[in-house]
Order: C-alpha cells, then structure tokens, then sequence
C-alpha cells in the first residue's frame, strides 16, 4: 500500500534542504528514488516540510535511514524531523 510520509525539519532552512537534494544526486524536477513516487516541499514558519509518497513504507524508511538521516545532519539541519505517516487511497501522476 502507497503511503505519504510527511516530515517537519523545525529550524531547517531551504539552502539546507537543497544541499541535501543536490548531495543524493537529485536535481529539481528531476527523477526521485527507487520507490519514490512524488515529493515536493515548502519552507514553514518552524522550518521546513517536504511530503513524500511512497510504494510501501519500508522503502521510505530504508530511504530515510541511508540518506536524509546522514545527509540532511551533515548539512547541519537541526534535529532529526517529526515524521507522520498517512494511508494514501489514491494518487495521480504526471500527465
């Protein structure tokens, strides 16, 4: 089952999230990880939030274990993020 993996980096900047990206070797608009099916992310008043939508959920969290954990601390993003996990009954791709 697809899930959508919503993750809250408080006192993480946009810079912060780019570097990130750029050091998994992902570009903007670009394709995402084997797995992936859609992210996109905002800056919010604590930090930011970037949403992800997943195949399963052990692929999100193998994902996040081997790359946003290490990458985004040695960016120095603050803190691992508050993560919420939520069933997806339906998503649309690109067209």
């Amino acid at each position: 089952m697809a899930i959508a993996a919503e993750l809250n980096f408080t006192g993480g900047t946009l810079e912060q999230y780019d570097q990130t990206i750029k050091k998994m070797g992902f570009v903007p608009g670009g394709a995402g990880a084997p797995g992936g099916l859609f992210h996109w992310v905002t800056k919010t008043d604590e930090g930011v939030r970037a949403v992800d939508v997943w195949e399963t959920k052990e692929q999100f969290e193998r994902f996040a274990q081997e790359k946003i954990g290490p990458i985004s601390a040695e960016v120095g993003v603050p803190g691992p993020p508050r993560t919420t996990f939520h069933e997806v009954h339906n998503y649309l791709t690109k067209g």
